[in-house]
């Protein structure tokens, strides 16, 4: 399994780890269709009341999809297979309340589930970038969840700037992405505080409340994300392109600001 799940029956805590810290937490179909599985019982799981989402290991939180996946797509250029687009708890009708714990990386797709959780807590270490330009390939489906947290500008230079440019844990705090900054190796712990917190609480007045956050913005991002697909189909190069782009990227080379 390339998911665990720990849950605290006595606070009513679930701390949910990717935890493939080889490939620095990168999400290959399995474990897609493993947190697929997991927002779903969670749904159904009434002993959790509030759950964190973090990945294994000091180097990264998540880097998106694995490169060695392989999705097979349809021929037909008004649709795309986005193996992600199921791996958030929203997107499973989950509206019990995630928090985010974000250690080293966090990159491309680690923004599906950050981008579907209530809040973000990250240790000094962390840092946030997307790739997709740099390798050909449009960011629809992240530029769509980062734009409900981040000033526009943030957002579009961080898609723009690609590999060349990576957000640190201070200027995400500053820009909004993340609401609390730890010590080095603190993420976990303090979002584990806040989601006890929050599991205290009466569940009923607790998910109303996420809902209630989420319907504020929820018009404007359902009718952003529905374009993501058609825009992903057009823009992306040719997957073996991609590949080349991929292949002949070299260490370092980036600034963190």
């Amino acid at each position: 399994m390339s998911v665990r799940v720990e849950t605290d029956k006595e606070t009513g805590v679930a701390v949910v780890t990717l935890d493939r810290p080889e490939r620095h937490n990168a999400i290959d179909l399995p474990t897609a269709d493993e947190l697929t599985a997991v927002w779903r019982g969670v749904r159904f799981d009434d002993t959790v009341r509030a759950v964190v989402v973090t990945g294994a290991g000091e180097r990264a939180f998540c880097t998106g999809i694995d490169r060695d996946a392989e999705v097979p797509q349809p021929q037909s250029p008004y649709s795309i297979d986005d193996p992600l687009v199921a791996v958030g708890p929203k997107a499973n009708d989950l509206w019990k309340p995630v928090v985010a714990a974000v250690n080293g990386m966090a990159c491309g797709g680690a923004f599906y589930l950050i981008g579907e959780s209530e809040f973000v807590v990250a240790d000094e270490s962390a840092t946030f970038f997307d790739p997709h330009t740099t390798y050909g390939m449009v960011s629809a489906y992240e530029t769509i969840h980062l734009a409900q947290r981040m000033p526009f500008g943030e957002v579009a230079r961080m898609a723009l700037m690609g590999t060349a440019e990576r957000i640190s844990a201070r200027r995400a705090y500053e820009t909004g992405l993340v609401s609390e900054l730890t010590a080095p190796g603190g993420a976990l712990a303090a979002s584990v505080r806040c989601a006890e917190t929050i599991a205290s609480y009466p569940t009923e007045a607790v998910q109303g409340t996420v809902r209630a956050v989420w319907a504020a913005k929820e018009a404007a991002r359902t009718q952003a994300l529905a374009h993501a697909p058609q825009l992903i189909a057009l823009g992306n190069l040719p997957p073996e392109r991609q590949a080349e782009l991929f292949a002949a990227r070299r260490p370092g080379g980036y600034r963190v600001r």
